[in-house]
C-alpha cells in the first residue's frame, strides 16, 4: 500500500469553510500542479474491528480502514480465543460483537481517509472523501483537508495530476447532521463514485440518503443480512443507479471458467440437458452462490418452478430448462477451517448433463477452488459420464484493487449480467 504525497500538513477546518477553501487550493496555493480532471470517489469506511481491535491494544499502530494482514491475524487470533468456529469469517458481525465487550481505552491515530491503496491513487482522483464514523457517541464532527499527489511508479514518466483529500471524522449522529455539506464538495461535471465499505446492514438511512441516483454505487453483497443484501440491490438496480457489486466481480474467474469449458462447439449441446447443477460456499452466507446459480440460469433461460430451504441452511430449487425438463440445484455450506475473508465465497461448482436417450453424451463438468473439492465432488455415481475437471484460479486481491478495477471502467450503469441475475437470486432465497 501506498499512502498518498501530501502537499501539506492535512489542515482541520470549520467544515462550512470547506468548501471556499478547495475552491481556492489550486488557484492560489498549487497553481504548477493542476488537478486531475477524473471522478470524485465518497467512502463510508467505519473500520469498525479496527477500531475495537486498537481500544483494546490488540492491535497497533494507527487506524487506517483498510484490511492488511495484521490486522486478519488480529482477527483470527480473537476467534481462537473466543473458541469461535474456525470457519468463522474475519468479516463476521460476531467479531465485533465480542470485542465490544472487552476492557480498553487505547487512543490509536486515526489516519483513515489519508492512506489510500496505490492501486486507486494511480488513478488520479480528483477529490477524495472519507466518511470515518467514531465509536461512541461523544464525538462531534471534525473536518481535514489536505492537496495531494500520487507517489510516481517506479520507472515512471511524467507529471501526475493532483487532487485533494477531505475527511469528515465523527459520531454517526453527527455525520448525519451535515451531510448537507457534501453536495458541494461534489462537481457536477466530474461523475462520482460512493463506496459504502462495510455492512449493508448499518446506517442504512445514511446509505439512502448518500446514495442518489446520480451516484455511482460500489457495494459488497457479502457484508450483511443475505436478504438486506439483495433487496438493496435490486432497489437500486430497479431505480435506476449505476451498481457495482464487489462480490459479484469476485465471481469473474467462475464465470469465465464455466464459459471456456463449454466453448467446444461439440460441448454446447450439452448446455441444454443439464439436470443438475451443486454449488459449495464457505460457511454460510449465500449470496455469492445464488448470484451464480442466477447467472446461469439467466443465460440459459431457466425458469424457477420451486425452492426450498433445508436444515436450516442448504437452498434447494428447481428449474424448468428452456428446452423441457426439470434440473435440481443444490447450494450447500461448508465449515471450512480457514475460509476467504470475503463471507460465502463459492469452493466448487458440479454441473451434470445427462440427455435423456443418450447416455453416451453424458458430461460432468466439476470446478473447484482447490483439487481437494474438485475430488470431494468427483463422488455421486458419474463414471459413466465424461469427466471434466478445472480448478478455478484463485484471486487473491485486496478489495482496493477490486475497487480500482471498477473505477477504471468507469461504467454509468449497472452491469446487464448483474441486473438480470439479482431478481432471480432474491426469488431462490425467498424460501
Amino acid at each position: 500500500m501506498s499512502p498518498q504525497l501530501t502537499l501539506q500538513t492535512p489542515l482541520r477546518l470549520p467544515p462550512v469553510e470547506v468548501k471556499s477553501y478547495l475552491e481556492q487550493l489550486w488557484e492560489n496555493d498549487h497553481s504548477d500542479s493542476p488537478g486531475a480532471n477524473t471522478f470524485c470517489l465518497l467512502i463510508w469506511q467505519p473500520a469498525w474491528v479496527e477500531q475495537q481491535l486498537a481500544r483494546t491494544a490488540r492491535l497497533s499502530g494507527p487506524i487506517i480502514g483498510t484490511q492488511r494482514e495484521e490486522l486478519i491475524q488480529a482477527i483470527r487470533k480473537v476467534i481462537l480465543e473466543e473458541d469461535l468456529p474456525h470457519c468463522t469469517s474475519a468479516l463476521d458481525p460476531k467479531i465485533c460483537n465480542i470485542l465490544e465487550k472487552y476492557q480498553g481505552s487505547e487512543n490509536a491515530q486515526d489516519l483513515r481517509g489519508q492512506h489510500v491503496d496505490s492501486a486507486i491513487s494511480a488513478l488520479q482522483p480528483r477529490r477524495l472523501i472519507t466518511l470515518a464514523p467514531t465509536l461512541g457517541n461523544d464525538h462531534d464532527l471534525e473536518t481535514l483537508v489536505a492537496a495531494y499527489c500520487p507517489l510516481p511508479e517506479e520507472g515512471g514518466e511524467g507529471e501526475s495530476a493532483c487532487g485533494d483529500v477531505v475527511v469528515l471524522k465523527g459520531d454517526v449522529n453527527s455525520l448525519n447532521k451535515n451531510l448537507n455539506i457534501l453536495e458541494p464538495l461534489l462537481p457536477s461535471e466530474l461523475p462520482s463514485w460512493l463506496w459504502w465499505d462495510g455492512s449493508l446492514d448499518e446506517a442504512t438511512d445514511l446509505l439512502n440518503q448518500l446514495s442518489t441516483t446520480k451516484m455511482r454505487l460500489i457495494v459488497d453483497s457479502a457484508l450483511g443480512d443475505p436478504s438486506n443484501c439483495l433487496n438493496l440491490l435490486n432497489a437500486k438496480i430497479n431505480s435506476g443507479q449505476a451498481v457495482n457489486d464487489l462480490n459479484w466481480l469476485r465471481l469473474r474467474t467462475w464465470r469465465e471458467t464455466l464459459a471456456m469449458v463449454f466453448d467446444p462447439p461439440n460441448r454446447r449441446n450439452a448446455l441444454n440437458n443439464v439436470v443438475q447443477l451443486d454449488i459449495d460456499i464457505e460457511g454460510e452466507h449465500p449470496v455469492q452462490g445464488l448470484l451464480l446459480a442466477s447467472w446461469i440460469a439467466d443465460r440459459l433461460g431457466w425458469i424457477l418452478k420451486d425452492r426450498q430451504l433445508h436444515e436450516g441452511k442448504i437452498i434447494k430449487a428447481i428449474f424448468e430448462r428452456a428446452t423441457g425438463g426439470n434440473l435440481h440445484l443444490n447450494l450447500m455450506p461448508l465449515p471450512l477451517g480457514n475460509p476467504s475473508i470475503h463471507p460465502g465465497q463459492i469452493v466448487g461448482l458440479r454441473l451434470i448433463c445427462d440427455p435423456e436417450g443418450s447416455p453416451n453424451e453424458s458430461l460432468c463438468v466439476i470446478l473447484g477452488a482447490q483439487t481437494g473439492e474438485c475430488m470431494r465432488l468427483e463422488a455421486g455415481g458419474m463414471a459413466r459420464m465424461e469427466l471434466l475437471e478445472e480448478v478455478v484460479p484463485n484471486q487473491s486481491t485486496s478489495t482496493e484493487m477490486d475497487v480500482a478495477r471498477l473505477l477504471s471502467s468507469s461504467r454509468g450503469r449497472t452491469s446487464p449480467l448483474l441486473e438480470a441475475a439479482a431478481p432471480i437470486a432474491s426469488k431462490l432465497l425467498a424460501c
